[in-house]
């Protein structure tokens, strides 16, 4: 139908007269009793934490909106005209091809937005939505995204330390969160399994041997589903483990439930306090009767602490195993002032380590922790990276892929020239302080970030970091009595100026991606495997073969980890022919690094 034809015939048609009632200032959002058999007549949802709601449409007959959420409404045409009738107090009236015309019924439109408000205001309280929440799945509270449980489900405060807590066996040698998330925690192990393929096999295979019969191992990592694997894979070669966190946000609570359902003796729970984390490594380390002979420390606290509360345990231990830069450090500390008491086994340093749980780690968790905390957007954001080592090198890699402008500093020529030949600006910290908005650390060093620049950053910088320690940001400077500190999510802190400027500070300085998000498993399964390799060559080793210095793992055990993993990607490895090994000089089965290769 033509537009003239349809004004034409507009014309000659008289409006209906549609009943409505005149309004009074107080019906759209009040029900007084002559309202209410309006509102009541019209289908409603009622939803309890016991039944599945019935679906029945929330808008309206007399609610212009999209017709698919209304299925049992006729809608206007798309060919029909919308006119307003000063006669009927503005409302509106829909011409139909047929020439009829209908006018929405403004009136009860209003009545059941005073309804809906109504309705709002019966739903459940808080604990009933928490009861019906949980009833759907109680598991997405408790043990979501694993070191993510950004907040912990129990409303008890109470710390740990004050309660008396026991496994069903009734073991209570332990101090975790709650034991009553145990089941959520072994479900979280078991996913970790299936991407753990080189730990599950090295159990399998060694399972029978028991190289680690009589091994008294006393950790300090991350107490994550992986961290679980790791220590049940060390149980099941022969091993008795104590376990405390190395970091007061990574733990997982409902991991460490389920470890101390399984008879481990773990000392960790999210949200530790300074005291909390030194009484949990000395419980995991003071316990009578029980004297520990392997280290396995991630971050050198646990040495730190034996070294300068329980000396004469060094008498008994073989060795120590050390997974970070920053705990390296320190080892390489004491073998220079002759100190060092043991063999120690440097697993930060393994091709298997630097290469993989740093590059490939870090290049998918800068951007989830980030997303997670602060819901940012890359693309277009200036940021810039402290630190070109292989942790710098993912962060760097994953924030180009997204968008972002990346600018690098670094103090060695030989990584700044591999930032410069990657396409990123080097530049020194104060020369774009003021107009970055992320700031990234991961130098494992202190005072990267220091009050002066935390001044100069522009409101609303990010300010983070990807390095082991908590050392590399300056935040003690941040607690004085012209800044107010403001806790907006877990984990996430606004640090207030007295003009208003504000930085946004995650994990309080502390390590982003364990503290903050996950991890992806897989990379973590070649850093553990490595772990276990180590603890099983020190301990194994005759007398004499390693002294009191700081090692790094052979290159056959890096290239022995590197193949358990190699399957879960269908790979072949091509073999080298007895005239080509001859020509290289190498044996046909490996090593095919030399010791010195990093």
């Amino acid at each position: 139908m033509s537009v003239q034809v349809l004004a034409a015939e507009m014309a000659e048609v008289e409006l209906k007269d549609v009943p409505s009632k005149e309004l009074t200032p107080e019906s759209p959002l009040t029900t007084k009793a002559d309202d209410k058999g309006i509102v009541e007549s019209e289908p409603k949802a009622v939803v309890t934490s016991a039944t599945t709601p019935t679906m029945e449409p929330i808008v309206k007959t007399g609610d212009p909106s999209p017709g698919f959420l209304t299925p049992n409404t006729k809608m206007p045409q798309a060919s029909a005209m919308k006119r307003t009738d000063p006669q009927q107090n503005g409302g509106e009236a829909f011409v139909n091809r047929d020439g009829t015309v209908a006018e929405a019924p403004r009136l009860k439109k209003q009545i059941q937005f005073a309804d809906q408000k109504q309705e709002f205001n019966k739903r459940p309280t808080k604990i009933g939505r928490r009861s019906l929440s949980r009833s759907i799945s109680q598991s997405s509270t408790d043990s979501y995204g694993s070191a993510a449980s950004y907040t912990d489900s129990s409303d008890d405060e109470t710390s740990p330390r004050d309660k008396q807590q026991k496994n069903s066996k009734g073991n209570g040698d332990f101090c975790i969160k709650n034991i009553k998330q145990a089941d959520f925690g072994r479900r979280e192990i078991e996913i970790a399994e299936q991407e753990m393929p080189a730990l599950m096999a090295l159990r399998k295979r060694a399972q029978g041997e028991k190289p680690l019969a009589g091994a008294k191992v006393v950790g300090c990592t991350h107490i994550t589903a992986q961290t679980a694997v790791l220590m049940e894979t060390l149980s099941a070669l022969g091993a008795q483990c104590r376990w405390a966190a190395c970091n007061i946000y990574s733990t997982q609570n409902e991991v460490a439930a389920a470890l101390a359902e399984g008879g481990f003796s773990v000392f960790a729970w999210k949200g530790e306090s300074e005291d909390d984390f030194w009484w949990c490594i000395d419980r995991c380390v003071n316990l009578e009767g029980w004297q520990p002979n392997m280290i396995l420390d991630d971050g050198g606290d646990l040495t730190h602490w034996i070294y300068k509360k329980y000396p004469n345990m060094f008498k008994k231990i073989k060795g120590i195993v050390e997974e970070s830069v920053t705990g390296v450090h320190r080892l390489y500390q004491l073998s220079k002032a002759g100190k060092l008491c043991v063999p120690a086994m440097n697993v930060n340093d393994s091709v298997t380590k630097q290469k993989f749980d740093n590059l490939y780690c870090c290049r998918e968790s800068i951007l989830d922790g980030l997303k997670r905390t602060t819901d940012v957007m890359f693309g277009g954001k200036q940021v810039v990276v402290c630190g070109y080592g292989e942790v710098g090198k993912g962060c760097c890699a994953a924030l180009k892929a997204m968008g972002s402008i990346v600018y690098v500093t670094e103090i060695d020529p030989i990584c700044a020239l591999q930032a410069c030949m990657d396409g990123f600006r080097l530049v020194k910290l104060n020369e774009v302080i003021r107009q970055v908005d992320i700031v990234i650390t991961c130098t494992g060093n202190k005072n990267v970030v220091v009050r002066e620049y935390l001044d100069r950053m522009k409101n609303g910088c990010i300010v983070c970091n990807m390095g082991h320690s908590n050392t590399e940001i300056d935040v003690a400077s941040l607690r004085t009595p012209e800044l107010t500190w403001e806790r907006v999510r877990s984990q996430v802190d606004h640090v207030i100026w007295p003009d208003g400027k504000r930085i946004v500070l995650l994990a309080e300085g502390r390590l982003l991606n364990l503290s903050c998000s996950t991890v992806p498993t897989f990379v973590l399964s070649i850093t553990a495997t490595t772990q276990a390799l180590a603890l099983i060559e020190l301990y194994n080793a005759p007398e004499g073969r390693y002294k009191q210095d700081v090692y790094l793992l052979p290159k056959k055990m890096d290239e022995y980890v590197a193949s358990l993993h190699l399957p879960t990607f269908d790979a072949h490895l091509t073999e080298l022919s007895d005239e080509q090994a001859k020509y290289l000089g190498l044996n046909k089965n490996g090593p095919f690094k030399p010791n010195y290769y990093r």
